[in-house]
Formats: structure tokens, C-alpha cells, sequence
């Protein structure tokens, strides 16, 4: 299910300027006389009519606090009073109007936060962490990343995949040796996960494995968690460490965590014109 919240305007057109340029929002529709934004996951939209809605607070959160910082240079003219931490409700925040008079809201979080990406931040956004703050990685929240995970396509629905939690400190600053530099960043982490999967159950069992570490890895976004995949993990070392049969594949084994910085811009690309080839 999703949702649109609309409010009233007598001033469209200078409410959809004041929008895309002030906001980081942008236009996801327009119908006619109502103009649609967009802000994350987040739906809203304007209707030019002859009353106006003004009863209201509309909020915008962000990952960083830095962001919000960013936004008062724009607002600070106009803004109610500087950024400021509040202790009640664990935020950083200012206050702002829209030129209609709206009241607007730029926040960030102190603690972590619940999913909420789109599917597009989702793809865009992910990032490989290897460094994570010192915030638990509870049970339940792995649970949750994996049961979405559950649901990552394999070789007639063999569903050969599984997965390894490891905490032990020992054993994570073992793994984190493995492989010298590469495999580093699993020793900033307290929580560890190794994907497996079993030939038993499928001939096409790499390819499952490797699927399914990467469905592992979005879902941990998607919830507010850093992964990274480190490559050549499927040893007789490795499987000794972490009790996993012989026969069996070790797609990666990534550290888990709160990352300790997020990258808002994206790293660079080729044209899209070098990966779509004629056929």
C-alpha cells in the first residue's frame, strides 16, 4: 500500500519552483490542476484551488546531519531559528515556511531508524562499508534481513542457500586475516554473516549462493545496514573456521553493521551507453 497526502494552494506554479529548487524533492506526477512530489518515499502533492491549507507540518528527514545543516544555508533567511538538537524526541532539527506559509520540517535522526528507502534509493544508494559504528546488530534485525532474503530466486527453487551468523570475536578477527588487506574490514565489525550454499540441493549452486548474498546485501541496506563483499572466501580455511562442509560453497562472508558514514553522492560510472550493447 501507498499513500499521497494533498493539500490546497492558491499559488501552484510558485509552490512547484520553491519545491524542486529548495526542498531536494521532485516531481513524481502531474494531473491537471494538482502537481505531485516526490522526497524519498515520501508522496505529496499540491492542488491549485480557491482556499488554501495551512494547518499543517510537512517534514522532511534526511541520513546525515549534515544535510540539515545544508538545508538551513538555504532557509536561514526565513528559517524560525537555527538547527538544534532535541532531547526529547532524539533529533536534530529547524524549523521553516514554505511561500504560502506552510510549516516545514528538516530533521535528522540521532538513533537508527527503520526501512523506509525506495526501491531506486534502494539500488542507487547502496554503498560497500568497511567501517561501522559501535551501535549492537541485534538477532531480530538479522532475522528480518534475512527473511527478506528468503525470497531470492535459485535453480528451480531449490532454495540451496543458508546463512552463518558468527559473533565470536575470536573467530571474526580470524577471518578478518584471511586474505590480508581484503579482508580487513570484517574485523571492524561485531556481527559477521557467511552465505553458503549446499551442492546437494542444486547443480547451479554458485550462481544461487551468489544471488542470494547479494539479496542479502540489499535487504541490509534496506534496513540501515553496511555490507561488503569480500571475494575468495570458499576455502578449506574459511570452512574450517566457520564449520561449513567441505563440499559445500561460501559465496562471501561480509561484515555486518551501522555504518559509520554514508556516501550521499554515487561513485563514478561509466556511460550507459558502454553497458547496453547491440545486439
Amino acid at each position: 500500500m501507498n499513500g499521497i497526502v494533498f493539500f490546497k494552494t492558491k499559488i501552484l506554479k510558485e509552490l512547484v519552483e520553491f519545491y524542486k529548487a529548495d526542498t531536494d524533492s521532485e516531481i513524481w506526477m502531474e494531473q491537471a490542476d494538482c502537481v505531485i512530489f516526490r522526497h524519498g518515499n515520501m508522496l505529496f502533492g499540491f492542488c491549485q484551488r480557491e482556499s488554501v491549507d495551512l494547518d499543517t507540518l510537512i517534514t522532511f528527514f534526511y541520513h546525515e546531519k549534515a544535510d540539515v545543516d545544508r538545508l538551513y544555508e538555504k532557509f536561514k533567511d526565513t528559517a524560525d531559528s537555527p538547527p538544534s538538537y532535541n532531547e526529547k524526541y532524539q533529533i536534530y532539527q529547524f524549523f521553516a515556511s514554505d511561500p504560502e506559509g506552510r510549516k516545514l520540517e528538516f530533521q535528522w535522526f540521532e538513533n537508527p531508524v527503520g526501512s523506509f528507502l525506495s526501491g531506486d534509493q534502494l539500488l542507487l544508494q547502496r554503498r560497500s562499508i568497511r567501517k561501522f559504528t559501535d551501535d549492537e546488530v541485534t538477532d531480530d534485525l538479522i532475522e528480518k534481513v534475512i527473511d527478506n532474503t528468503r525470497f531470492a530466486p535459485t535453480a528451480r527453487n531449490t532454495q540451496c542457500f543458508y546463512f552463518k551468523v558468527i559473533r565470536d570475536k575470536p573467530v571474526i578477527k580470524k577471518l578478518s586475516e584471511v586474505r590480508g588487506k581484503s579482508t580487513l574490514p570484517i574485523g571492524n565489525a561485531g556481527t559477521v554473516v557467511a552465505i553458503c550454499a549446499d551442492p546437494a540441493h542444486s547443480k547451479r549452486y554458485v550462481q544461487d549462493g551468489c544471488i542470494a548474498a547479494y539479496h542479502f546485501m540489499l535487504a541490509a541496506w534496506y534496513f540501515g545496514l553496511g555490507t561488503c563483499w569480500i571475494a575468495a572466501m570458499d576455502s578449506d580455511e574459511v570452512k574450517d573456521l566457520l564449520k561449513v562442509p567441505k563440499e559445500h560453497y561460501i559465496a562471501t562472508v561480509t561484515p555486518v553493521g551501522f555504518p559509520e558514514k554514508r556516501y550521499k553522492e554515487p561513485p563514478e560510472r561509466k556511460d550507459i551507453s558502454w553497458f547496453l550493447r547491440e545486439y
